[in-house]
């Protein structure tokens, strides 16, 4: 039997700073082939290649992944500054409206960092440009030098919310994770439920409240070892479940 398809959403880079490129972490494919268990298929994120409508009908579940560029204040109301960073409209321009149509459907999607940031901002959230810089905040950027395993190390608590989802899903109220983001929920979106919170109060994990289909959503990174982390593995294996699900009813 063939296994379902999940739609990486990716970023736009260049090659040798020059060759443009649709790029994808590797460590994203793993998880979702070799815990979620299904297909990974990584999708050039650009409403000029492909729409909405056939990104849905392709793809059984969406991975909203991390990513350098920062979703574009103007999509929540604010303008512009240096401090925002980098951007991706072409991404903005795909993700945002494939939100909204995942929670109405009830197709799963799962959003991990500029993914999560981008489930807020679809259901009309603000962000922070600048975290730390924020009074009583940590800095949760990735660490300026050091290899990849530096990177991802575990950094901090992420408190969850007794008996909620994820506390479940964990089996536990507190776990640790990596942390490698500048920017951070502002004001969460309707329906957006914030369920984690780091131990400086930054919002962690959350979901879209009575939505059909399975929406959670994380700010750190569980692709990173996800096979062997006892916190990412159970997110992906979940995400896996909730896919399948999706993809056996819409075969009847």
């Amino acid at each position: 039997m063939t296994r379902p398809v999940v739609g990486i959403i990716g970023n736009r880079g260049l090659v040798n700073d020059r060759y443009p490129v649709h790029e994808g972490g590797q460590m994203n494919s793993c998880a979702v082939s070799h815990v979620a268990g299904c297909i990974p298929l990584l999708i050039p994120a650009d409403p000029e290649f492909l729409s909405i409508e056939e990104l849905m009908e392709v793809c059984d579940g969406f991975l909203l992944t991390g990513g350098r560029p920062n979703v574009h204040p103007e999509e929540y109301g604010e303008i512009e500054t240096d401090k925002h960073g980098t951007f991706d409209r072409a991404r903005d321009a795909i993700t945002l409206p494939l939100v909204r149509a995942c929670v109405e459907r009830g197709q799963p999607f799962f959003g991990i960092c500029r993914g999560f940031q981008e489930v807020n901002v679809a259901m009309g959230g603000t962000l922070h440009p600048e975290i730390r810089e924020l009074p009583g905040r940590m800095n949760h950027r990735m660490p300026p030098e050091g290899t990849l395993e530096e990177a991802f190390a575990l950094r901090h608590k992420v408190i969850l919310q007794p008996g909620g989802r994820f506390a479940a899903l964990f089996g536990a109220e507190e776990v640790v994770t990596n942390t490698l983001h500048g920017q951070g929920i502002a004001t969460p979106g309707e329906r957006i439920v914030i369920e984690g919170r780091a131990e400086d109060g930054t919002p962690e994990a959350i979901y879209v409240k009575d939505a059909p289909g399975f929406t959670l959503s994380v700010q750190w990174h569980p692709e990173w070892n996800a096979e062997d982390d006892p916190v990412s593995r159970p997110l992906f294996h979940a995400f896996g479940d909730a896919v399948r699900q999706w993809a056996a009813a819409k075969a009847v």
